[in-house]
């Protein structure tokens, strides 16, 4: 009897261990610092938009694949946007998926998940891939969004510097026990692109 009783103390002693480790990892996340490094592989349609851009046809009408897609109400915009996250604590920090929103000048352009396990080790940094796919009918089908972005695209190859505001809002989620606990509310990263990241 005192031998299973003994086994019981040390199972909860080792519980008791695993809830505080995730503890502090919870509140080292809290104080890590995110930030959006670059974009790649960013395809409007099908079309490589950095290949576009630097071949200087930058007319949005004259592709095919585009205005295919304008008459099926489906414009596939995909990109990868590498968020940093930097942990300046003294534990380690942990994730284990995140929920996510994309917003361009603060209108919500995207929603999605990111089921990958981030470790950052204390006072480390570590970066991860959020793979962004979405319908951007209802923007380009908006003559003046259409504008905008052929604007923007020219401006990148000589014409006047435009910018605007990427925001990637995060929900992390860790794992306590078998159960998945989610952050609570947003973390909110804005930067400022230019027109000048295509070049």
């Amino acid at each position: 009897m005192k031998r299973i009783f003994l086994l019981c103390l040390a199972a909860l002693a080792l519980s008791g261990c695993g809830i505080n480790q995730q503890a502090a990892q919870i509140k080292a996340l809290e104080k890590c610092t995110y930030r959006i490094t670059s974009a790649d592989q960013i395809t409007l349609g099908g079309a490589d938009v950095k290949k576009m851009v630097a071949n200087g046809d930058v007319n949005l009408g004259s592709l095919p694949a585009l205005a295919l897609g304008l008459l099926r109400k489906d414009v596939p915009l995909r990109a990868r946007l590498n968020l940093e996250v930097k942990n300046p604590t003294g534990n380690a920090a942990a994730i284990n998926e995140f929920e996510y929103k994309i917003l361009i000048n603060r209108q919500e352009l995207a929603t999605g998940f990111v089921n990958q396990a981030l470790n950052v080790a204390a006072g480390q940094s570590s970066t991860v891939p959020v793979d962004m796919e979405v319908n951007v009918y209802p923007f380009i089908s908006n003559s003046k969004v259409m504008g905008e972005i052929s604007d923007f695209l020219k401006s990148s190859k000589g014409g006047p510097e435009k910018k605007g505001i990427l925001t990637l809002k995060i929900r992390p989620s860790i794992k306590v026990g078998n159960t998945l606990v989610k952050y609570p509310g947003f973390i909110t990263i804005d930067k400022e692109v230019s027109s000048k990241i295509l070049l």
